[in-house]
């Protein structure tokens, strides 16, 4: 995997709607000594992203298995990150998919993390005080183009628990790239055409 700091394969967010968005909380265990998320902690929000729209999809996000009973997943073969803000402890931030792209064996996400607006619930004067500062919703905090490969298992995870630590030593490429299934492109197309339409 490689990550890089540069912007060069990083497309600008547009204003458009996202595929898909959801709010995650900041906690402690996100950050460093002094408040700041962790830079790698960022992919880890990606991620998260990542899965929870799988998961609305109707999708296993972590692993797919064929008739046959082999297991097919994704690797993350490509990160390219552009840090814009730092997010800091106890925030509420916003990460967003905004655009997908198929390919015939990984999937392109391009990312963004934006600072939450606080709920319509809350006290109207704090919602004006939080509007009138620097941390509106508008906010780019960092975006992220990532490449993930669909691969398939050569070992079985039945075949490592039956023969132990040998079972992978005798394989010296536990795993091969392989297209994406049939069944995940369908899903992840109507997605796209849906959004599109909307």
């Amino acid at each position: 995997m490689t990550i890089t700091n540069k912007n060069t394969h990083t497309p600008p967010i547009s204003a458009s709607t996202p595929l898909f968005a959801t709010d995650y909380n900041v906690y402690i265990n996100h950050t460093d000594a002094g408040g700041i998320v962790y830079h790698a902690n960022h992919l880890v929000f990606f991620e998260n992203c990542r899965r929870d729209w799988f998961t609305k999809l109707g999708l296993n996000g972590y692993f797919l298995q064929t008739d046959d009973g082999e297991i097919q997943h994704f690797v993350v073969s490509q990160a390219d990150l552009q840090y814009k803000k730092a997010i800091l402890l106890d925030e509420v931030i916003n990460v967003r998919i905004d655009k997908v792209e198929l390919k015939p064996a990984s999937i392109v996400f391009y990312q963004s993390i934006h600072r939450s607006m606080p709920n319509a619930n809350d006290d109207t004067q704090a919602n004006t005080a939080f509007l009138n500062s620097n941390y509106s919703n508008n906010t780019l905090l960092s975006s992220t183009k990532i490449v993930i490969a669909c691969v398939q298992n050569q070992i079985t995870p039945a075949s490592i628990s039956d023969s132990g630590a040998d079972a992978t030593a005798n394989h010296s490429a536990p795993m091969r790239p392989i297209r994406v299934p049939q069944k995940l492109r369908e899903t992840i197309e109507q997605a796209l055409i849906q959004h599109a339409n909307n």
